[in-house]
Order: structure tokens, then C-alpha cells, then sequence
């Protein structure tokens, strides 16, 4: 389910063929049953107009969750890069040549990071999920080469100025763990399910209440093709690694380059 989720185009198309079967379902039994009775038909609009509302909520809602999950993810990158950033500069607290080796170690955890933002995992391939998992292991192994660099001074140095190298350092390796966790979090698939399941109930519905057969071709079109879109939407803004919207590590290349210039 997250690897189709993680396709929005895919998730397009899908959409746009279930919910244009749906449509032809519902006029299929129209057609069956014939015209329907006038109190039947207000009755029928009352429910179309509640379940089409319903609709729209919960896609507002939907969207309104993968934006500020996709918000999330940007503040997190930039709070990567201040925090790096700033442990750079502290440090100058630790002994010269423990902060020589901090600091090379520190422009290689820079780069994984940015590796990181930039790596994309396509449903139709796993080369981006192979490449993500090298680059996990290397920031892994790299936030533990950073820590030893910062705790072996701390340990025969405990003085405040080293103790507030090490804090920053331990700021480094939470805000990574913050982004893993921001990035891990999606739309349940219990709400992609209930949105499906309500689309197809109004397309289903519509078909059945068209009356004029010259509109068809055009009015059956609309409401699959604008939910659809709708759906792509909140799938390409809460995919974090494919689709046209996604988080650039635009902090911490800057970050990056101004910290090789050194």
C-alpha cells in the first residue's frame, strides 16, 4: 500500500479509471430501473448533496494533514542545518586536533544529510531504496565515529566549554532522528481507504441520478477527474521522495558549501 502511495501519478490513474467505472455503474442501474419518482428524487438530491460534502471534508482534511506534514519536514531540514551549523563552530571548545577530526566528520555527515533530502524511490524501481539504505548505514556509522570524537575529550577534559561542544553534538544526532521520524509519518492508509470508498459512493451516485443522456460523455468526467486530481495532490504532497512537491535540502546545501570554502 505505501509503495502505491508513494506513486502519485499511478495514484491519478487509478483513481480516474475506478472512479469513471463507478460512474458507469451507477447509470447502468438507472437505465435498469427507469425514471425515478419525483419524492424519490428530492430525496435523492438530499443524499447526494450530504455524501458530496462529506466528500470534500474529509479530502480538505486530508490535504490539510499532508501539508502541514510537508511543512514539518521543511522546518525540521532547517533546523538540521542551524544545529550542524552550530556545532561547527562549537567546536573550537575541543582540543585542536580532536577538533580537526570533529569537524572533517561533521562535512561527511553534512553530505550523507543532504544525500539524505535528495534521494528519490520510485515504485517502478529499487535502486532508490537500495541507495537509501547506504546512506542510512553511513550516517549511522558516522553519528557514532561523531560522538566518540567528542566524547573522548569530554571524558579526560570535563570542563563547561567541552560539555557545550558535546550538547551540540547530541543536538546533531537528535534532529537527524526528529526528521526520520517526521518523514516516516503519512496519511493513514485507513483515511485513503475512506476517501476511496466515499469517491466511488457519489460517482456511483451520480450516474445514477444523471437524466440527460447528451451530457453524459462531459458531466460524467468532471467529478472523476477533479476527485482524482484532488487524490494525486495529496498523495505528491505527502510522498516525501517522489512527485513534482517534495522538501530540497536548500539550508544544508548552503550550509555545505560555505563550510567546504573553510
Amino acid at each position: 500500500m505505501n509503495r502505491i502511495l508513494d506513486s502519485p501519478m499511478l495514484i491519478f490513474a487509478l483513481s480516474l479509471v475506478v472512479l469513471l467505472l463507478s460512474v458507469r455503474i451507477g447509470n447502468f442501474f438507472r437505465q435498469k430501473q427507469g425514471d425515478v419518482k419525483e419524492n424519490v428524487g428530492n430525496d435523492f438530491d438530499l443524499v447526494m448533496g450530504a455524501i458530496l460534502t462529506l466528500l470534500a471534508l474529509i479530502i480538505g482534511f486530508s490535504f490539510s494533514l499532508a501539508v502541514s506534514r510537508y511543512d514539518q519536514r521543511k522546518n525540521y531540514e532547517a533546523t538540521e542545518a542551524n544545529t550542524i551549523g552550530t556545532e561547527y563552530d562549537r567546536l573550537d571548545f575541543l582540543p585542536a586536533v580532536n577538533a580537526a577530526k570533529a569537524r572533517g566528520l561533521l562535512k561527511n555527515y553534512l553530505d550523507q544529510r543532504i544525500l539524505f533530502y535528495s534521494t528519490r524511490v520510485s515504485f517502478y524501481s529499487s535502486r532508490g531504496s537500495h541507495q537509501l539504505q547506504q546512506i542510512n548505514a553511513a550516517t549511522a556509522q558516522l553519528q557514532g565515529d561523531l560522538w566518540a570524537a567528542v566524547q573522548a575529550p569530554a571524558a579526560t577534559q570535563p570542563t563547561v566549554m567541552v560539555s557545550l561542544a558535546v550538547s551540540g553534538m547530541n543536538e546533531v544526532l537528535d534532529s537527524q532522528g526528529y526528521t526520520e521520524a517526521a518523514w516516516s509519518y503519512r496519511i493513514p492508509s485507513e483515511a485513503w481507504i475512506l476517501m476511496v470508498f466515499i469517491a466511488i459512493c457519489c460517482n456511483m451516485m451520480i450516474g445514477y441520478g444523471s437524466r440527460r443522456a447528451r451530457a453524459k460523455g462531459f458531466l460524467f468526467l468532471v467529478v472523476p477527474f477533479v476527485v482524482s486530481l484532488s487524490f494525486f495532490l495529496i498523495a505528491d504532497i505527502d510522498s516525501p521522495r517522489s512527485g513534482i512537491i517534495r522538501v530540497h535540502p536548500v539550508n544544508l546545501t548552503s550550509l555545505s558549501r560555505s563550510l567546504h570554502e573553510h
